[in-house]
């Protein structure tokens, strides 16, 4: 109930169902009824177009799911603006006096950070979104710092499971978006993320990063 594309609005679905309270406590009450006997998620945003937190997390706190994930910006924010933490904390206080377990979103850079967060803002746990691109290591507690070259080869890795797994069900294109976060913070990143997005497979990922790690390493 947070997704902010246009085509789900449209049809009234996704953060849509922000502005139609009614309808998403039937959505959830629907669900319920239809898998008795599996827990029901949902995921959603503090408001539309402001900030409504207390109505609208009530709304769906008084069907009682048995998670709230609660991404702390509203449709119109998008992702443009920090995640309103305050707003999660409030979300949280709601859903913990009907006994539902509460994940915040929005921001989280880190293992350590989310971690943080969720005892800082009361809360049952954390879910992470951008956060973990370009980063697959991100909840290896024992993995704090590590190399370029080996943040490279786990994008090969990457790239690879991702031809030998996904082929025939979505596009390498699809792959593409985590080359921004993987090649970035470095001297030539520019550069070679060009020739990356410019690659059409998993042969021609490896041949233009091997090249690179041969003339850097």
């Amino acid at each position: 109930m947070g997704c902010p594309d246009k085509a789900v609005i449209k049809q009234g679905a996704g953060s849509a169902l922000i502005r139609t309270p009614e309808l998403a406590r039937e959505v959830i009450r629907a669900a319920k009824e239809g898998a008795p006997n599996i827990p029901v998620s949902v995921k959603t945003r503090i408001g539309f177009n402001k900030i409504e937190t207390e109505e609208w997390i009530s709304q769906i706190v008084a069907e009682k799911p048995d998670c709230l994930i609660v991404h702390g910006r509203t449709k119109k924010e998008m992702s443009e603006v920090d995640a309103h933490w305050d707003e999660i904390a409030k979300a949280a206080e709601i859903a913990r006096e009907a006994g539902i377990v509460v994940v915040g979103n929005g921001d989280v850079k880190s293992l350590e950070e989310g971690i943080e967060k969720a005892e800082h803002f009361g809360l049952d746990g954390i879910m992470v979104g951008r956060g973990i691109f370009g980063k697959p290591w991100f909840f290896d507690r024992e993995q704090k710092e590590i190399t370029l070259k080996k943040r490279l080869e786990i994008m090969l890795e990457h790239t690879e499971l991702f031809e030998k797994e996904m082929e025939g069900v979505k596009g390498f294109h699809v792959m593409k978006k985590h080359y921004k976060a993987y090649v970035s913070g470095f001297s030539g990143a520019k550069e070679l993320r060009v020739k990356l997005m410019e690659a059409e497979d998993f042969n021609e990922i490896k041949r233009i990063t091997e090249e690179y790690l041969r003339e850097n390493f």
